[in-house]
C-alpha cells in the first residue's frame, strides 16, 4: 500500500472519530427547559392519589313510615314516595308504598310483600304487576289503582294455580295516617 494513501485514511478516520465524539457529547448535554406557560399548566391533567377504600355514603336512605322515625333521628325522605293504607273486601289490610320515580309499588299484606312494576303509561287507572305471589312463590299479583289521589284499588292475586284468582276491592283507609311526599 501506498504511504500517502494510509496517511489520508488515518486523517479521515481521526476526523470522523472526532465528529462522532462531538456529536455524542452535544447529545448528552442537558438543554435548558422552557418554563411552562399558564395555558400549559391549566390543560395539563393533574394526577390525584386515589384511596383503595370505598367512599362512605353521605346520605342514609330510610324506607320507613314517618310514624316509625324517632324524633331525634335525622332522616332524608325520598322524593316521589307516597304511602297509603287500604282496607279491602274481603277482609285484607294493604300498605301500599308508591315509588313514582321508579314506577313501582310495594304492597305489604298479612299474606306477604311484593314489589310490583307499572305496566302502563296511564294515570287512571295505574296498573302494576309482578310474576310472583305475595308469599314469593309461583303465581302473580296485579294492582290497579284509580283516581288522582289513588283512592281505590283492585288487587288480583293467584298462586301456582292461575285459574284460582282472588280479587280484593280496596279503598283508602280513612283512619290510617298517610304520608305523602311529592316534592
Amino acid at each position: 500500500m501506498n504511504i500517502e494513501l494510509l496517511k489520508k485514511l488515518r486523517t479521515s478516520i481521526v476526523l470522523s472519530g472526532l465528529m462522532v465524539g462531538a456529536m455524542t457529547l452535544s447529545a448528552c448535554q442537558q438543554q435548558q427547559e422552557t418554563e411552562p406557560s399558564l395555558e400549559d399548566s391549566i390543560s395539563e391533567e393533574q394526577s390525584v392519589p386515589m384511596s383503595a377504600e370505598p367512599a362512605e355514603p353521605s346520605d342514609v336512605v330510610v324506607d320507613a313510615p314517618a310514624s316509625e322515625v324517632e324524633d331525634d333521628t335525622i332522616a332524608s325522605v325520598n322524593t316521589g314516595v307516597n304511602q297509603i293504607s287500604y282496607s279491602c273486601s274481603p277482609a285484607l289490610a294493604v300498605e301500599a308504598t308508591y315509588k313514582d320515580t321508579d314506577n313501582q309499588v310495594i304492597l305489604a299484606t298479612a299474606q306477604g310483600t311484593a314489589t310490583l312494576t307499572k305496566t302502563n303509561d296511564a294515570t287512571n287507572p295505574e296498573v302494576f304487576e309482578v310474576k310472583t305471589a305475595l308469599d314469593g312463590d309461583e303465581g302473580f299479583v296485579q294492582w290497579r289503582v284509580a283516581h288522582t289521589e289513588r283512592e281505590t284499588g283492585v288487587m288480583r292475586t293467584a298462586g301456582a294455580d292461575a285459574n284460582n284468582v282472588s280479587t280484593y276491592e280496596c279503598k283508602k283507609a280513612e283512619d290510617a295516617e298517610t304520608v305523602e311526599e311529592a316534592v
